[in-house]
């Protein structure tokens, strides 16, 4: 029972130790920010402040707030954790409450309630000024306290600006001897690479930390006016920078979690020895069976053709069980100490979105349903493309990775696995068949493939839901070479749009105009020129905007010029022909 500042709990087991569980959400409000990109940037840097402060605070609750960019206005938040929670709890749930909260945006008012925490942010403010926490003595890595920095107060405001000089002098020579121990380590290393790390990460310490001294002095103008802390705060903050100088140069702060690690016993037992019975599917990955562990969760264990584990392989896993959104399925762990490496991972009720199109579940979707998972898969999508510290590339998103929870909310499955194969056991020949109708021209012909080849299959899906049909169906007898996408642009050129509509919807849940819409925007996506499709941000964007003032999409045939692909452009990453209709996922830095 959730109510503006409290939470209720019962259960019939102790539950004061958990922090999260699967398929907790984000509550949206119903209004757009006016400038959504300068709104993100506001809350997507205080909502991350809290979630780093907040662990860190006594009672594990923070109030603050941030100003928006080029405005008189700002944007209000708070992250409390339950006083049971350990803090390393209270920052894995404020993690998912984080990831689950930012799928509001563009609105401007979003809650998310997890077992063991909550997180609620506002354009309006919500909590008086004296709630307010200062969070920045608290975002510097370490133990020390804010009480213990409050009782160390300094007396005047000159003598912080002694500190600042003196503590900037120390810096230099702390950072002189690493530079010292840099040459040192160059010369008994042979390896360059070893050394151009080390001294990479010395140079963005030292940016990083200037920055954060130029920040703390400048904010010291101000300080007095806020009235909550002494000066003496950003003296010792400094300090404890420059002392924590080798846990910045060696990225500790920056660490993935390791997933949870399964012994086999347990998931040949939960799956009653992989029976068949328990079998959920096959793919080009693997198998994947349902099973029941000890605690009483259903969950769900992928059996990888690949029998070996090696540092690539875990540092993969690494990276994707730290994707962490309510659209996306979630790796729970892993387990290699087996005859096969398995997957662990959540278990959707509804299975694949295929069966809910063409298959024996066909037509129990309305039009709402359909909607919602147009929407919820683009948010998974632009997660992957542009939210996650690494950008990935699905390469075969269609309906049977798309799966269904108990809401018949959409969660993206199988992106990244490909990578964790080897490449001749990626079954390349079975699944051209498969995933050919949803490969982006560009990727299937010439192997380039960028975020706009997923782009270009979520408009081949999102025709597909709203349609019922398969892509490669043949929806007008009368042209026998007319699928499912010019058939489409022909509803859309008519401007009879009700035509491609599921029999199974009913007509009263949706309006010409609705339907016009989302076709419109599948068109986009799969248009011909690869630089005229959106961005799935983008996509978003049009799914909220009912203005509809955007440019219309462009009917082109395929050609190589429409390309505009250079060798040399990061953006696309490269495949010969045969490995381009294989399910691929491409992680590169940002």
């Amino acid at each position: 029972m959730l109510f503006y500042f409290s939470v209720y709990r019962y259960d019939t087991r102790r539950f004061y130790d958990e922090s999260t569980q699967p398929g907790n959400v984000g509550l949206c409000g119903n209004r757009t920010a006016i400038r959504p990109k300068r709104f993100q940037t506001a809350l997507d840097g205080l909502l991350l402040n809290l979630t780093i402060a907040t662990p860190r605070i006594k009672d594990l609750f923070a109030a603050s707030s941030s100003n928006i960019a080029r405005s008189n206005k700002s944007v209000y938040a708070i992250a409390q954790c339950a006083p049971t929670l350990a803090p390393n709890g209270c920052k894995e749930c404020l993690q998912m409450a984080y990831s689950n909260i930012m799928n509001c945006l563009p609105f401007v008012d979003g809650r998310a309630l997890d077992t063991g925490c909550f997180m609620r942010y506002s354009s309006t403010p919500f909590f008086s000024k004296n709630k307010t926490t200062i969070i920045e003595p608290f975002l510097v890595q370490g133990k020390t306290s804010y009480n213990y920095l409050l009782n160390k107060s300094l007396a005047h405001k000159g003598v912080i600006i002694g500190g600042v000089l003196g503590s900037v002098g120390l810096l230099s020579v702390v950072f002189l001897a690493i530079i010292i121990w840099c040459r040192r380590l160059k010369k008994k290393n042979t390896k360059k690479g070893v050394y151009n790390f080390a001294f990479g990460k010395l140079h963005f310490l030292t940016l990083r930390t200037f920055v954060n001294v130029f920040g703390l002095f400048r904010s010291a103008q101000y300080i007095d006016d806020l009235n909550r802390i002494n000066m003496s705060v950003k003296f010792t903050i400094i300090y404890h920078m420059i002392f924590n100088v080798p846990g910045y140069l060696y990225g500790q702060s920056d660490r993935l979690q390791d997933p949870l690690k399964y012994r086999y016993r347990d998931l040949k037992k939960a799956t009653k020895n992989f029976s068949d019975d328990y079998k959920l599917g096959e793919g080009g990955f693997g198998e994947v069976y349902k099973g029941e562990v000890k605690t009483g969760n259903t969950i769900a264990v992928k059996k990888l053709l690949v029998s070996s584990a090696n540092a690539e392989f875990q540092s993969e896993v690494r990276v994707l069980s730290n994707v962490h959104h309510r659209n996306l399925i979630r790796l729970l762990g892993c387990c290699s100490e087996g005859p096969e490496l398995l997957l662990v991972l959540e278990y959707m009720e509804n299975g694949s979105l295929e069966k809910f199109l063409y298959g024996e579940r066909k037509g129990i979707l309305n039009w709402k349903q359909r909607y919602e998972v147009i929407c919820g898969t683009a948010k998974g999508l632009a997660y992957l493309h542009e939210q996650y510290h690494v950008t990935i590339i699905h390469r075969d998103i269609n309906p049977r990775n798309i799966l269904l929870d108990k809401d018949f909310q959409p969660k993206i499955a199988d992106f990244g696995l490909a990578r964790l194969l080897p490449e001749e056991q990626t079954h390349i020949s079975t699944r051209v068949a498969g995933t050919f109708g949803y490969t982006a021209p560009e990727y299937a012909i010439h192997g380039q493939v960028s975020e706009k080849s997923d782009t270009y299959s979520f408009g081949i899906v999102v025709l597909e839901i709203i349609s019922g049909k398969k892509c490669t169906d043949v929806l007008d007898l009368s042209h026998p070479d007319q699928y499912l996408l010019e058939y489409a642009w022909s509803v859309y050129e008519n401007q009879v749009p009700l035509n491609l509509i599921d029999e199974a919807v009913d007509r009263s849940e949706c309006t010409e105009r609705d339907v016009m819409k989302i076709i419109e925007i599948a068109l986009m996506c799969t248009q011909s020129v690869v630089s005229e499709r959106p961005k799935m941000s983008e996509v978003l964007m049009l799914l909220n905007d009912r203005s509809g003032d955007h440019k219309p999409p462009n009917r082109l045939p395929f050609n190589v010029s429409y390309l505009n692909v250079h060798v040399d452009d990061p953006s696309y990453v490269a495949s010969s022909t045969s490995n381009a209709v294989a399910s691929l996922t491409e992680l590169t830095g940002r």
